[in-house]
């Protein structure tokens, strides 16, 4: 895995040991994306569509990117959706008409093996954006090692075409 911070911007990438189409389905579809991501999500996989996670289940006032939509969709290609911070930095990422973009790419390596990408952009450069940074480094890290880890168990629902 390599982990860069450019430019107001976080790129994260990972190889994982699954076909393309299942690792597509894992980021599209709620219940897969509740298995790896967040334990609850809502995830309506066209361009305006919801891509809203709650980190803690049932809580809609804190701790989740309530309101956020899709704003890029190619099958199996790309998907991106905007992005709400985790509560201490509410007060500054997270204003309506200035969210920060979440870019994924998806790219076939081989038949069972396929390469994600995930660029977060729109961070500020200035000196209050930097813990923001840094935490959203460290979480889109874990974020992939998750998604990897359990797409290549290949148990439940994110092992097969639904």
């Amino acid at each position: 895995m390599k982990t860069t911070a450019i430019e107001k911007a976080i790129i994260n990438e990972t190889t994982i040991n699954s076909p393309l189409n299942l690792v597509w389905l894992a980021w599209t579809i709620s219940d897969r994306v509740s298995e790896w991501f967040a334990p609850e999500a809502k995830v309506e996989a066209k361009e305006g569509g919801a891509y809203e996670l709650y980190f803690i289940p049932g809580n809609s006032t804190g701790m989740n990117t309530k309101g956020c939509k899709i704003t890029k969709l190619i099958t199996e290609n790309e998907l991106e959706f905007t992005w709400k911070g985790p509560d201490q930095f509410e007060d500054l990422m997270n204003n309506e008409d200035e969210l920060t973009t979440v870019h994924v790419s998806f790219q076939a390596i081989h038949e069972n093996s396929s390469k994600v990408i995930v660029e977060h952009r729109g961070f500020k450069n200035h000196e209050d954006w930097i813990e923001a940074i840094n935490w959203h480094q460290m979480a889109w890290s874990g974020v992939l090692d998750s998604l990897k880890s359990a797409l290549e168990k290949g148990e439940g629902n994110l092992c097969c075409q639904p």
